[in-house]
């Protein structure tokens, strides 16, 4: 007689906590998806303005055609990219903010471009879309933490291939970025 008590009990338990992993997984997955919608749609805004940005830079520095067209090359791949792939998309995102930074370089070379109302409000445009990606990804970072820390520790382990856990990758500093920058005070 206990056991048909204790049984029922027992799955009844079992299904109520299968059901609240379950439940944590689908808010995680959620969450992540969310946060990189906002990353998405400051995405959008630089893939948009990249070509004015490219365009007033190739009046300036004609012969710099390299560094313009790998910017451009780097926009294209990462809109190339699908949607949904975000690991994909992180990687494409870090060679276009290397190319930007080129593009940004060039002014120094170019005192002329440097002064141009057009590439100072460009610059500035895209200086207000970066900080918003930097906000964006560190929301980003912080909601895959917690959906990666959930499926790979206890309970969640157990559940997770059951469950169609997705691991994400985090949004980082590409390694050329993090080097420490020479100075020279030889000049």
């Amino acid at each position: 007689m206990n056991l048909l008590i204790v049984l029922p009990i027992v799955l009844g338990l079992l299904i109520l906590l299968s059901i609240i992993i379950f439940n944590k997984f689908v808010k995680n997955r959620n969450l992540v998806k969310d946060a990189w919608s906002n990353i998405d749609v400051a995405l959008k805004r630089r893939y948009d303005l990249i070509p004015n940005l490219v365009e007033t830079v190739k009046g300036y520095a004609a012969h710099e055609k390299d560094t313009l067209e790998r910017a451009i090359q780097a926009r294209n791949n990462a809109i190339a990219v699908p949607a949904g792939d975000i690991n994909e998309q992180i990687k494409a995102e870090n060679a276009l903010q290397q190319t930007l930074r080129s593009i940004f370089a060039l002014s120094e070379a170019y005192p002329d471009l440097k002064a141009n109302t057009n590439f100072i409000q460009l610059q500035e445009k895209l200086n207000e879309i970066e900080e918003n990606l930097e906000r964006s990804r560190r929301y980003y970072n912080g909601t895959v933490r917690e959906n990666n820390t959930y499926g790979e520790s206890f309970p969640g382990v157990l559940f997770a291939g059951m469950f169609g856990y997705q691991h994400f990758d985090y949004f980082e500093t590409p390694a050329a970025e993090r080097e420490n920058v020479k100075v020279d005070f030889s000049s």
